[in-house]
């Protein structure tokens, strides 16, 4: 399932080499590194998988301060939807989004700066 609009665009791939690949493709579509972000279940594969495509991991610059730091006392899996969310997602998506990633998939994000 992809979701496109002026701001942001979702891709859910299978792995991290289809993150990569996908990561590659929107940066020979005009997408900065800047914009291209990835989401993983789990951190640290979240972590070198940016690394490797890249991209950048969503972050406080991106969900604010306050969601930042609430992610410490949440869930795992209320911390994703909340990134998800802040990246111009709706609830219903960042579910489906965050479901995805419960059975090992990746979430690769193209967000336009304003």
């Amino acid at each position: 399932m992809s979701s496109t609009d002026s701001k942001a665009y979702a891709k859910v791939v299978e792995n991290g080499v289809q993150a990569v690949e996908e990561a590659k493709n929107l940066r020979n579509t005009g997408y900065s590194v800047e914009e291209i972000y990835v989401l993983a279940h789990q951190k640290d594969r979240t972590e070198k998988i940016a690394e490797t495509a890249n991209a950048k991991e969503v972050g406080v610059k991106e969900e604010g301060m306050f969601d930042s730091v609430a992610n410490f006392f949440r869930s795992r899996g209320d911390e994703l939807r909340s990134k998800i969310t802040s990246m111009g997602f709706t609830k219903e998506e960042a579910d489906f989004y965050e479901s995805e990633l419960d059975l090992g998939k990746v979430l690769v994000i193209a967000n336009r700066k304003s």
